[in-house]
């Protein structure tokens, strides 16, 4: 341990001046007419897999519309054999082209198990994390230009030295991002928060100082949810389980109860937040134009939406409270994954509840008097769901249905019916499910498909483009 401390403390200008990733080739190069019939025949392996090359990307039919509204979602080819890949999809009603496919970029890599999505603040770049990429030792990070919205085109990939199993990603102002790892390059705890520059090469892997270290190191680190707050220059991240122990041979899910709240200028941890037997904390998000500058943040095992203050004191003093907000009820406990989002106005949350097929909705606008707005016990036309984003114009939330299927080495496979979601916000905050993207089908030549994440683009207003 005294090795690893040296190790990031006294090479911090070193760490500070080069980057920190690697980009490594296949490692079984592509071979015609030998190596895609591997896939089918080298079987499951626990942990570790064996990292065969893609199958290139079935033959599609490409659309030359124009539509104002597009979806970008994040996919793993069904079979993961075939590359996986970003989807384009419009999603404009006023052109009546919603559900058209638009193109498809492959990464040159299969078997990620794509995961979260994210623009840059310009628009001209989609970054996308492998959750399960270490395992065909494959980079994790990987790149879209999207210079011309309508036809991305595949920009780099690479990975973190000292981190993988990548999740949530913030954009930075200057053009790099922040990205949270939630194991370490073995899929242990620690995990990191990384940093890129604006050439998307990592930069650092927080925290680097002697007491962040030793905090990580003393407390598991499995950051997963995200959420920065560059004018008040803090961060927080939420810990959620240790990646490795969610695959065979396992003893089971090794979930954490914490949050850490980073002070941004010196990326240092000022304090360990716990929410007591939280078995899972896997999202955090700021409030839009709260006073307090709070936070909601889910934990999975309870079921339950809590509230940070990272400026009020606690009782030994230091910076950073939490307490419940709201509890979702029975049918939220254990759901395996609850993430979120919020308005851009701040008055309404709305959260996927992953095995309890169902999207529940909060008007948040005052804080001491929640309301649901959702049914609990309404069976809704969702399987699956999980990860959720309001749409720029604030009218509707994207879904996708899918959220981790591990297999046979793994003990989580949650159902999913492999949709993408685009559900109408009524005025009063609530919910109207019309439309989805049916990817199974839209996707049959590669064994169907899983979206997990997705990025929109509302160019309505060509002086004013928005991204999310």
């Amino acid at each position: 341990m005294r090795y690893s401390i040296v190790f990031l403390t006294g090479l911090a200008p070193l760490l500070q001046a080069k980057p920190l990733d690697i980009s490594l080739p296949p490692l079984i190069p592509k071979i015609p007419g030998v190596t895609e019939a591997l896939p089918g025949l080298v079987p499951p392996l626990p942990i570790l897999q064996v990292p065969t090359p893609p199958l290139d990307s079935p033959p599609f039919t490409a659309s030359d519309i124009k539509p104002k509204k597009i979806g970008y979602y994040w996919t793993g080819a069904g079979d993961k054999a075939h590359a996986d890949f970003l989807a384009t999809f419009s999603l404009d009603d006023i052109q009546d082209t919603y559900g058209t496919l638009l193109w498809i970029t492959d990464v040159p890599t299969s078997g990620n198990d794509p995961h979260h999505l994210t623009p840059s603040l310009d628009g001209k770049t989609i970054v996308g994390g492998g959750l399960l990429s270490l395992l065909k030792t494959q980079d994790t990070a990987y790149y879209f230009d999207t210079s011309d919205p309508y036809r991305p085109t595949f920009k780099k990939s690479n990975r973190a030295i000292l981190s993988s199993i990548t999740d949530e990603i913030r954009a930075k102002p200057d053009g790099g991002f922040y990205i949270t790892y939630m194991g370490s390059a073995l899929g242990t705890s620690p995990g990191r928060l990384i940093e890129t520059d604006a050439d998307f090469n990592i930069i650092h892997e927080w925290p680097e100082d002697v007491e962040g270290t030793l905090n990580i190191l003393g407390e598991q680190f499995s950051p997963h949810g995200l959420t920065v707050d560059f004018d008040k220059q803090i961060a927080i991240t939420s810990d959620f389980v240790v990646p490795l122990s969610i695959l065979k041979p396992s003893l089971g899910v090794q979930h954490a109860n914490t949050l850490r709240l980073w002070d941004l200028k010196t990326h240092t941890i000022l304090n360990t937040i716990t929410i007591p037997d939280g078995g899972g904390i896997q999202d955090v998000k700021f409030i839009p134009n709260n006073p307090e500058n709070a936070a909601i943040a889910t934990a999975v095992h309870l079921g339950q939406v809590w509230i940070l203050y990272p400026f009020r004191k606690d009782a030994n003093g230091k910076q950073g409270t939490a307490e419940l907000l709201y509890d979702l009820g029975e049918k939220a406990r254990d759901t395996v994954a609850i993430y979120s989002d919020l308005t851009q106005d701040g008055n309404f949350a709305y959260f996927t509840l992953t095995t309890a097929n169902h999207i529940a909705a909060l008007d948040i606008s005052d804080l001491n008097n929640i309301k649901r707005l959702d049914d609990p016990d309404e069976d809704q036309d969702t399987v699956g769901p999980h990860y959720i984003k309001v749409t720029p114009d604030q009218k509707h939330i994207s879904v996708t249905d899918y959220f981790v299927q591990t297999g046979e080495i793994g003990i989580i496979n949650t159902p999913a019916d492999f949709r993408a979601l685009y559900i109408d916000i009524n005025d009063d905050g609530s919910l109207h499910f019309n439309r989805s993207i049916d990817f199974s089908k839209e996707f049959e030549n590669r064994g169907g498909a899983k979206p997990h994440s997705s990025v929109i683009y509302d160019l309505t207003d060509p002086e004013n483009p928005k991204y999310y």
